[in-house]
Order: structure tokens, then C-alpha cells, then sequence
């Protein structure tokens, strides 16, 4: 994927000065003629790089998917009332409470006064405004339809951001679980079964003959003790290592695929996959950006490496002259009702609104999906908790009845 700089004329004869992403220039002066624009010059330019400021060296520079939500509807209520963009963006920023989306709305409106267009300008801060945001803004702006697109934008955002808080709704409980388990068990490995320990030992004489899994619990618990230094960092580093690597391009992809193994697992996964795809490429038509530069747009939006590149392969394909709806059934990622739905859209010149119903009923179906494995996750994650007290308990049980057996002999 390219960046390059363009200077073009809108319809009403005005020169215009921007950025577009694309594969190559072809492309790119197709981009920009679809979104009715006629290219004067264009050159491949250098990516734009954010500047350096001491929020991102503190990581303060993420804006909450609620604050970023509120913006783009008074955003799009004020454009709509005819308030110029700079004096919405001005108002913005003097009653947001976000101090980061104020920090990033001061930059922006410096380069909006210094002429560069509102899309390049929230292209420079994409870990706030994302590739989705920026083309449609894009299009909005080329098409002059800022409002409309930015109410989309807000739809989807808190789509999203629904899906996003039920899935972390959901998985709270069995990590809670699964945390308590595992200080439990530690808890008990390095602070009670040492006592126990001696207590046998006490009872029993140095050569009382202790069951296995006794042994077996007791050793465990003298190797944490005398090792714990090194035990602790190497697990510590373990986990950073195995995170670091998971965002790597290798480990991510392979992790990704990994995911979609797993039985319980892969049915969500596909299902959210589905309603972003569906969702992001439906409000990217709707807005008017070119199928190609929305199939690409929305491959990095869907959040799994592996129908990220599914669907990059169907641009493609789509780029050559097949038609979406037969690739789409042609892959098993994609449920049949995808293909059928795309294909009713392509009939009708309603692709948009047909994808739209198709990522409702998928966000529903995610819902259904996410209840039915958190019913299940729950009662696992307390079966493994009560197993491991259980084998702790069991080892000491064991020798004490033992020894009791032999005190009334």
C-alpha cells in the first residue's frame, strides 16, 4: 500500500490539495475520480508520521471509544447546522474532557488553518481515528457529505464499542476465576503445605512413609521455595515475551489462526469477524468510497490476520472482474447468507443496506454466542478451582488419616 500526495479539482472548478492510500497510482487516480474529483498531479510521497510529544512517550494519547463517539455526533450536528469546521472543532475542543482528544483537536486545527484537508489532518493521530474514520471522512468531504458520514461514523463506532464491552463483559468472571484459582493454589504451595510438611514429619518421624502424590505436592512446594527467584522472573518473562511475540506479523497471524481452532472460541470469532466486515464495508459504500479501496480499508478494520487476508485476496479477485458475492461463497470463512445478501445487493445497487441488516443479525447472533460459552465457562472455571483444592487437600488428608489409623493401633 502506497501514500501519495495529490493535487486535484472538485466539480465546481476548486483545487485541492490531499493524501490518499492506495496499492499504486493507477489506483489511486481511480480512488480519486470515484470520489469525483479530476487528479492534476500526483506523486508517491513519504507516510505521515504523528510528531513526538511527552502524551505519547506516557502513552496518554488514547481517547475512550465514548468520548471519540460524543465527538463525531456533535461534530455532525454542528456541520449540519451549517457551523464552519473550524469553528465546530475550536467548540469541540474547548468543552471536551478528554484531555487527549483536546491535545489531538488543538493539532488538528492547526493544520486544517495551515489548508490541509480534515481527513489528512485525523490521519496523523490513526490511534485515535482509524483507517475506516479517515477514508470516510475523505469521502465525505470530497462528496460534500461531511454530516451524513459522520453520523454513520458514530453508528458504527457505538456498534462497536457494544460489541467490544459485551465480549469484555463476558470474560471478566472466568479470568476472575481463573486469577483466584491460581493465587490460590500458589497461596496454599508456598504458605501451607510447608507447614503441613513439618507437621508430618513431626507426627510421623523423619522415616514415615508418605503417600505419593504427598511427595509429590511437597517437593513442588520446596522447589518454589528455594527457587522463587528465578521461577518468578522467568514466568514474567515468559508472558512478556509470548505478548511481544503475539504482536509480531508472524506471531499475531499465527495466533489468529490458532483461535480459529478452537471449537468454543471459533464460532464467536467468525461471528464477530462477519458483523465488522459486514458493518465497516457497508458504511465505506455507503459513503461512497470504490469497492477496492473499501474491501482494502476494511481487511485491516476486521481484526483477525486471517480474514484480513481472505478478504484482501476477494479485492483482488474483484480488481480483475469477478464479482464479490461469488467470491465470498466460494470461502468457508464466510457464511452462505454473506454471499447470498451481497449477491441481493449487487442486483439491487443496495449493497450498503443489505450488509447493514447482515451485521445486525450477526451482532445479535454474537450475543446468543457470547451468553451460551460464558453459561459454560463458568461452571469449567469452578470445576478446576474445586480440582485444584482438592488435590492439595487430598495430599494432606491422606497422611493424617494414615497417621491417625496408626495412633489407635
Amino acid at each position: 500500500m502506497g501514500h501519495f500526495i495529490y493535487v486535484a479539482v472538485n466539480k465546481n472548478n476548486d483545487s485541492m490539495t490531499g493524501t490518499i492510500d492506495a496499492v499504486d497510482q493507477p489506483a489511486a487516480i481511480a480512488m480519486l475520480r470515484n470520489q469525483g474529483l479530476r487528479p492534476v498531479s500526483i506523486h508517491e510521497g513519504a507516510e505521515i508520521k504523528r510528531s513526538f510529544n511527552i502524551m505519547d512517550f506516557f502513552g496518554k494519547d488514547k481517547v475512550k471509544s465514548d468520548h471519540l463517539v460524543m465527538f463525531t455526533r456533535q461534530l455532525s450536528a454542528m456541520v449540519s447546522a451549517g457551523v464552519p469546521i473550524l469553528r465546530a472543532l475550536s467548540s469541540l475542543e474547548n468543552h471536551s474532557e478528554s484531555t487527549s482528544l483536546k491535545h489531538i483537536l488543538q493539532q488538528v486545527i492547526k493544520d486544517i488553518e495551515s489548508g490541509s484537508p480534515l481527513a489528512d489532518a485525523l490521519g496523523k493521530y490513526p490511534n485515535t481515528f482509524s483507517d475506516v474514520y479517515v477514508n470516510m471522512v475523505r469521502a465525505g468531504e470530497a462528496a460534500g457529505i461531511v454530516d451524513d458520514i459522520l453520523k454513520r461514523l458514530a453508528m458504527q463506532q457505538e456498534k462497536n464499542a457494544t460489541m467490544r464491552k459485551k465480549i469484555k463483559s463476558a470474560m471478566t468472571y472466568p479470568m476472575v476465576l481463573l486469577f483466584i484459582t491460581i493465587g490460590a493454589f500458589f497461596g496454599l504451595m508456598v504458605f501451607v503445605i510447608p507447614q503441613i510438611g513439618k507437621i508430618l514429619q513431626d507426627l510421623g518421624g523423619p522415616d514415615a512413609q508418605l503417600p505419593l502424590l504427598t511427595q509429590v505436592m511437597l517437593g513442588l512446594s520446596a522447589f518454589m521455595l528455594s527457587y522463587w527467584y528465578i521461577l518468578v522472573p522467568l514466568v514474567v518473562g515468559i508472558i512478556v515475551l509470548l505478548m511481544r511475540y503475539i504482536k509480531t506479523p508472524v506471531g499475531r497471524r499465527m495466533f489468529h489462526h490458532l483461535v480459529l481452532k478452537i471449537p468454543a472460541i471459533k464460532i464467536i470469532i467468525m461471528k464477530v469477524a462477519v458483523a465488522r466486515f459486514a458493518r465497516t464495508f457497508s458504511a465505506l459504500m455507503g459513503a461512497g468510497v470504490s469497492i477496492l479501496e473499501s474491501l482494502n480499508v476494511t481487511a485491516r478494520a476486521v481484526g483477525n490476520v486471517v480474514y484480513e487476508e481472505a478478504i484482501i485476496e476477494a479485492a483482488e479477485k474483484v480488481k480483475s472482474g469477478k464479482n464479490l458475492s461469488e467470491i465470498i461463497a466460494s470461502n468457508a470463512l464466510f457464511p452462505p447468507i454473506v454471499a447470498q445478501m451481497i449477491a441481493v445487493g449487487e442486483e439491487t445497487g443496495q449493497t450498503d443496506t443489505v450488509l447493514v441488516k447482515v451485521a445486525d443479525f450477526y451482532e445479535e447472533e454474537v450475543d446468543v454466542a457470547i451468553d451460551g460459552i460464558s453459561s459454560i465457562i463458568e461452571p469449567v472455571m469452578i470445576l478446576v478451582m474445586g480440582s485444584a483444592v482438592g488435590l492439595i487437600a487430598a495430599s494432606v488428608m491422606g497422611p493424617i488419616a494414615g497417621l491417625a489409623q496408626n495412633i489407635k493401633e
